[in-house]
């Protein structure tokens, strides 16, 4: 007699199973028990391990493997890894439509392929001549290592790597992937669970490097059960604004290096080309000194990346003042000009505020807080600065000056930049700099006099 489909409830955010349908997941989500069928496993072997096997070893026992890194020709890309990708890690990169996840991949899996042998590039949601296509574009002479197979079926492609034994794989994307273990429709979350799994499985055993694309949702996070963040080894994710050029990768979550580095791309015609120099593409117009541009930095990883930020403060026409902010957190520029108008006397009622981080980053670093006020206080009262001049800062709510860290990393690269002034927290650089003027503040006050002063 066949035995029934076993039915079970899986939550769509953290990836919980429930025998029963419950409104709220014990993670705390509303509404996310989605109903999954199992097909029966065969039956299991009956023999146990010898008791040896199951002994826990010691720590000190145990040998530690030098991880093998892999080069992906990109610089950007190893840097973002953390040196280059770890045999048998697992890698998750998502973006929206359209960033250039599939661009740079190919681009990776073809310099891959041409410095260490076969690579499979698995794709469900493009035919191989649409792939060939984009490679023609964006590769400088495609590999005969380099493998294409339309295939979404998991069985498939695990037994095509059983065959080919590639170097490196890639999935795009585990959204279209389905197993016949699994009785639903592909991008279900029982089958992005149950292919992650298999994945990983494959790719601990063989050490194979594996590329996973995922998909976003409207609100910008990974499509699937967090279930999935949790099995790989390093989340990735580009972001960049469709009307520019610029493109911004960040490890989300990376068991081989930190998550503190960010890579810099530019989208061309040719594929994604890499930008060394972030700070200079970012600055362009900083030589002219005009009122609401104030320009800052923050520290990312082994690099000081400096940008302009700029205010514009024009009188309300009609109603409530508007508060517009464009790679800027606007609730930290409400507070801003809570702190200018409780602590240095500047009103903006009745002012419409927009506040813009020019190049399309998007900082998630408090130290651009003192930059922002300099620059609403700028266009509020016509001033600038006379010198070539900077500031980083974290803003309190009593007006005072924190701390950020880096600082005299950042002060090193400005005076490679040429900047001539430089306000920061008072607790900050203790060093002494031969071009630079260093003016240690510790209220918003005070910054505001030493940035403005002549």
């Amino acid at each position: 007699m066949a035995k029934k489909t076993k039915v079970v409830y899986l939550c769509s955010e953290c990836g919980y199973e429930s025998a029963k349908w419950q409104g709220q997941c014990i993670c705390g989500a509303w509404n996310t028990m989605k109903e999954m069928n199992i097909k029966p496993l065969e039956e299991k072997d009956s023999r146990r391990r010898s008791l040896a096997d199951t002994m826990p070893s010691k720590l000190n026992d145990i040998g530690t493997e030098n991880y093998q890194r892999i080069d992906t020709g990109i610089n950007e890309l190893n840097r973002v890894l953390g040196g280059g990708m770890v045999m048998g890690s697992l890698t998750l990169i998502s973006g929206e439509p359209g960033i250039g996840k599939s661009t740079i991949i190919i681009q990776a899996a073809n310099l891959i392929a041409k410095k260490y042998g076969k690579t499979l590039y698995v794709s469900g949601e493009e035919s191989e001549e649409q792939i060939k296509l984009r490679a023609d574009r964006v590769c400088d002479g495609i590999s005969d290592n380099l493998l294409i197979y339309a295939e979404t079926n998991m069985e498939r492609i695990l037994a095509a790597c059983e065959n080919v034994k590639p170097k490196f794989l890639i999935i795009d994307s585990i959204q279209t992937a389905f197993t016949d273990e699994i009785d639903s429709a592909p991008g279900s979350i029982s089958q992005i669970r149950t292919c992650g799994n298999l994945l990983m499985r494959i790719g601990k055993t063989s050490r194979l490097p594996i590329f996973i694309v995922a998909h976003v949702t409207k609100t910008g996070d990974l499509a699937g059960p967090k279930l999935l963040e949790h099995l790989v080894d390093c989340v990735l994710n580009f972001t960049g604004e469709r009307d520019r050029d610029l493109r911004i990768l960040r490890a989300y979550k990376n068991r081989y290096g930190t998550t503190d580095e960010i890579g810099a791309f530019k989208m061309c015609e040719e594929g994604m080309v890499e930008v060394h120099n972030l700070s200079g593409s970012l600055l362009e117009n900083t030589d002219s000194y005009v009122e609401g541009s104030v320009v800052s930095a923050i520290y990312e990883g082994s690099r000081a990346v400096f940008f302009e930020i700029q205010a514009l403060v024009t009188p309300a026409n009609v109603g409530f003042a508007r508060r517009t902010c464009v790679g800027v957190d606007s609730n930290r520029v409400s507070m801003i000009l809570a702190v200018l108008e409780k602590k240095v006397g500047l009103s903006l009622l009745n002012y419409d505020v927009y506040v813009n981080l020019v190049g399309g980053m998007k900082p998630d670093s408090t130290s651009t807080d003192l930059a922002v006020a300099l620059a609403i206080y700028s266009s509020a009262s016509g001033k600038f600065a006379a010198q070539k001049s900077f500031a980083v800062g974290e803003v309190g709510l009593t007006g005072d000056l924190r701390t950020i860290r880096n600082a005299d990393r950042i002060i090193s690269e400005a005076e490679r930049l040429g900047y001539e002034n430089v306000v920061i927290p008072s607790k900050n650089s203790k060093e002494v700099f031969k071009k630079v003027n260093i003016a240690n503040v510790k209220t918003l006050n005070e910054a505001i006099k030493a940035y403005f002063k002549g």
